[in-house]
């Protein structure tokens, strides 16, 4: 049997596709969680060899999760299974160690042979996904622009950006303005959105 650990912040979602991986005879859900941050325990708690993860849940997001299975249990293979089908998420799940990443409209068939040929050592990406990364390319962002605009997701003003981020206001101002130009963004707000359609946020 291939154990599978389940984490979606959606309790619907998750326990639709526990239900689904259930009914197939190889696969057995062990476990199912709710964020990011209850990944981990529940890794250690059920040693599953297997890990579905959403990417956006609340606090911790499925790809820093990911990276956290990869970094303490380097044998549980993680896929990333998520409704946004973003190019950026790709890259930076990928750099973060899953084996593969697929949408939710996945046919249940497709879904449960990705846990199967992921739980085999085998890399599974979406190839819709994999061309519109290769077009989309990596982000232009630097580290510190990404940061500063995720920080401004919330539309803080740069006085509240920096003492968030522990930056001068001038600094703030040139990360925002370098972002702003890269994304080809008319002002801030447009930056975010671009980024975050981009996933690379």
């Amino acid at each position: 049997m291939i154990r599978v650990l389940l984490a979606d912040d959606q309790a619907l979602v998750r326990g639709a596709l526990a239900a689904l991986l259930n009914l197939e005879p190889d696969l057995e859900v062990v476990a199912e969680v709710g964020s990011g941050e209850a990944v981990l325990d529940a890794v250690r708690r059920e040693h599953p060899d297997v890990a579905l993860l959403d990417v956006e849940m609340p606090g911790m997001d499925g790809i820093a999760a990911a990276a956290a299975v990869r970094a303490e249990f380097p044998g549980v293979r993680v896929l990333i299974v998520t409704t946004f089908g973003r190019p950026g998420y790709l890259r930076r799940a990928l750099r973060a160690g899953a084996s593969g990443f697929v949408v939710k409209d996945t046919p249940a068939a497709r879904l449960a042979d990705a846990v199967r040929r992921v739980h085999a050592g085998l890399r599974v990406v979406d190839p819709v996904l994999a061309a519109d990364s290769l077009v989309a390319g990596e982000s232009p962002l630097t580290e510190r622009e990404t940061e500063v605009l995720r920080a401004a997701r919330d539309g803080a003003s740069v006085a509240v950006l920096a003492s968030r981020l522990f930056l001068s206001e001038g600094t703030v101002r040139n990360h925002l303005s370098a972002a702003i130009g890269k994304t080809s963004a008319r002002n801030r707000a447009e930056a975010v959105r671009i980024a975050e359609e981009n996933g690379w946020l």
